[in-house]
């Protein structure tokens, strides 16, 4: 079984809808996964734009959610979720907006890409304490079983 990441509200490829952006609610799309490896211990959600600021002439990977040690029993997360009805057990990182939960594709110029990344791995990365990206990055290094990508599109209208 192959680990996949689904939104009802866009599929792979295609425009993510102007509701989960700041320039519509600025909640998060509806997930869902399924293929779960055995042997997963925790799953770890990441959604960055390595488009930023320009497509033309990216200069970093702007990060917009961060969540680990979601449960590998758990088989997504309903749209606009909140901290308080995350899975339990399931841990906020920082965004680059210095905070916790979901922040929206806010493109400053052209057509973006946000990539969706879904990790299941053997442990819980437990220890951690208000981690970034790259923190969860290297918690994980050598023990992802597999990943999953849903990539979405925006540019600002």
């Amino acid at each position: 079984m192959t680990l996949t990441l689904t939104s009802t509200a866009f599929a792979d490829g295609t425009d993510i809808p102007r509701k989960h952006t700041c320039q519509g609610d600025d909640v998060s799309p509806p997930l869902a996964w399924s293929g779960i490896p055995d042997g997963t211990q925790s799953l770890v959600l990441i959604v960055d734009d390595p488009d930023a600021p320009d497509p033309a002439k990216p200069q970093r990977v702007w990060v917009h959610w961060v969540l680990y040690n979601l449960p590998p029993d758990s088989s997504g997360l309903a749209e606009a979720v909140t901290a308080d009805a995350l899975p339990e057990g399931a841990e906020n990182g920082l965004n680059d907006w210095d905070r916790t939960g979901y922040g929206g594709p806010c493109p400053p110029i052209g057509r973006h890409r946000y990539f969706h990344k879904l990790y299941a791995l053997d442990v819980r990365l437990d220890g951690l304490s208000s981690p970034r990206k790259a923190d969860v990055e290297a918690a994980m290094r050598g023990h992802v079983l597999a990943e999953a990508v849903l990539m979405g599109t925006y540019i600002k209208a």
